[in-house]
């Protein structure tokens, strides 16, 4: 490997919110190589998603720049295509590769955009972004291969094959964990059954005038999502007497669990291969899940429950252990960070900003230190490290959604965790209102739509 140039992988999960994982206080889910990457690197206590929706977020994290300018879009796509119609500027792994770094995708990708057209060398990746056996695979050649195995299994495979054919030269990884995304009966039992009903804990803000919130339509979609809402296969039509909130949680538990044992699968390749010390690793999730938090399921809606995420920095070689509570951070600073942890040049047109002096210990915070957060739900918001407000969105003159003077949401997060007092109309903490409404607003005046 070439001196001074440290590895880097973006080990990106599928859904996972922060509540939900060991290091960030929840002490019933076992996440022990998440913790680990928390206890030796630099963790963020506040990191949100900018998109909580897949594609969009994705792409915020391959180009520093927000959704509606890197793709004019803030929806999922279908497949991708053999045409960049979209992403104008350099992506992340492009940045690397004209800084001499071999280029991979191993994962899901769920980008509009055929992933050889932005900058990877080699690429692994599904067909279908939520399935995880009876899966298609596409590799470099455009050869694809179909399997019955559970996929995560086949990308640990070329994972251990990639890596130590790298090893020899720095490399920028992109590494894509599906998990704990639905389908979540499409599971090996050993995570379906590993934690009890009674045991997992819920969020009090599931219950709705003392009753337990209950869909029956969400929970066949968290079951077997595409196979239940698009194939009509029969067995996803089986009754579900009995099943309720409880058992969705275990079953979401469970497959944090199996995206945790992936990521210890990737640091023993990394040990193995003797080159754990040099290699940057960013870990963090596309978005969170409601989870049934005030009746709501899935993401996409601007609460904690689905923006809120984890990320942390492992470096052994480069960043001393911290927890950083200083510092909001959000996937449109991964790129920016990344780069600038790495030393190599950013691309013009990034939006996000250079975190790599937070991570290092050289400063408390830099930047805005607040997220900037969009949905297709219509709304727009910031969350600061303790408030987060909200307004709706309409379309504006320019045909585009933008948001408007109407406050929807402002919650004292620190008083309020659970984000179930909204203080909008009661002239509380007024004048914090009125400074974070015009951010905001200024926020989307400056950040252009993809023309």
């Amino acid at each position: 490997m070439a001196a001074g140039k440290p590895n880097v992988i973006v080990c990106l999960l599928d859904q996972l919110r922060a509540s939900e994982v060991g290091c960030y206080g929840n002490g019933v889910v076992r996440t022990p190589n998440m913790d680990r990457l928390a206890k030796n690197g630099a963790r963020f206590e506040i990191a949100c998603s900018n998109n909580p929706v897949c594609t969009p977020a994705r792409a915020i994290v391959l180009s520093g720049q927000y959704s509606r300018t890197c793709t004019g879009s803030l929806t999922n796509c279908a497949e991708p295509i053999m045409e960049r119609i979209q992403f104008p500027n350099p992506t992340l792994p492009e940045a690397f590769r004209n800084a001499g770094y071999k280029t991979g995708l191993i994962g899901k990708w769920h980008i509009a955009i055929n992933p050889a057209l932005l900058g990877f060398d080699t690429v692994f990746y599904p067909l279908l972004a939520h399935r995880y056996t009876g899966q298609t695979f596409f590799k470099t050649d455009g050869g694809s291969f179909t399997t019955d195995r559970f996929c995560p299994d086949v990308e640990q495979e070329e994972l251990s094959k990639w890596i130590p054919d790298h090893k020899d030269e720095p490399f920028f990884l992109y590494y894509n964990i599906s998990q704990p995304h639905m389908p979540l009966d499409d599971m090996p039992e050993k995570y379906k059954t590993m934690y009890s009903r009674d045991d997992v804990p819920l969020r009090k803000n599931v219950w709705q005038d003392g009753k337990l919130s209950e869909n029956e339509e969400w929970f066949r979609i968290y079951l077997w999502d595409f196979l239940y809402y698009a194939k009509h296969l029969p067995h996803t039509n089986r009754s579900l007497d009995g099943f309720d909130l409880r058992d969705l949680t275990a079953l979401y538990y469970g497959a944090v669990t199996w995206a945790d044992d992936q990521l210890g699968g990737l640091l023993r390749i990394l040990e193995d291969n003797s080159i754990l010390d040099n290699t940057i690793i960013l870990f963090t999730s596309d978005h969170g899940d409601n989870l049934g938090s005030r009746d709501r399921y899935n993401k996409d809606v601007l609460y904690d429950e689905a923006i809120r995420i984890p990320m942390m920095c492992h470096w052994p070689g480069g960043i001393a252990p911290r927890t950083i509570d200083t510092q909001v951070a959000s996937l449109v600073d991964v790129a920016p960070t990344l780069l600038g942890l790495a030393g190599v040049d950013c691309p013009n047109g990034v939006q996000g900003t250079d975190l790599s002096s937070v991570v290092n210990g050289e400063a408390e915070s830099v930047g805005p230190n607040a997220a900037f957060i969009e949905t297709t739900s219509l709304t727009a918001g910031i969350r600061t490290r303790s408030h987060l407000y909200g307004v709706k969105v309409a379309e504006a003159s320019d045909g585009k959604p933008h948001a408007t003077d109407e406050p929807i949401m402002f919650f004292d997060v620190n008083a309020d965790p659970l984000e179930e007092r909204n203080l909008v109309g009661t002239n509380e903490q007024g004048k914090l209102a009125g400074e974070l409404h015009e951010r905001l607003m200024e926020w989307d005046a400056n950040t252009p739509w993809m023309s």
